[in-house]
């Protein structure tokens, strides 16, 4: 199952156990983000000016290799947390923010389990 339909599930995880599909598709989000520098990524293209972020801003903020951050990239593009925008010779990035939705609705604990 695609990372991205299993996103699209209903009820929060407190008021209805995930299906085996589910989870795998979840579990591979959950895995991109467990990553110190695509968090770090996320972070950077959702809190950059206009939401977005180029490249070369993403890589300023690394001391690491380039084809590195593409690869970070290309993960957090693959599970549907960013899209990206060919302009000249840079890419742009920007966060998905309807799959951050889903994925606080999905952890959401409703009141009656919290208290």
């Amino acid at each position: 199952m695609d990372a991205l339909q299993v996103l699209e599930c209903g009820p929060p995880l407190a008021r209805r156990p995930l299906g085996e599909g589910q989870a795998v598709g979840l579990a591979r989000v959950f895995k991109a983000l467990g990553d110190p520098v695509r968090l770090r990524i996320v972070s950077i293209v959702a809190g950059h000016q206009g939401g977005e972020a180029c490249v070369c801003d993403i890589t300023d903020a690394f001391e690491l290799a380039q084809p590195t951050i593409s690869h970070h990239l290309k993960v957090l593009k693959d599970v549907g947390l960013l899209t990206s925008e060919r302009r000249a010779s840079w890419v742009y990035y920007r966060v998905v923010p309807e799959r951050l939705a889903e994925l606080s609705a999905l952890l959401a604990v409703p009141a009656e389990v919290a208290g």
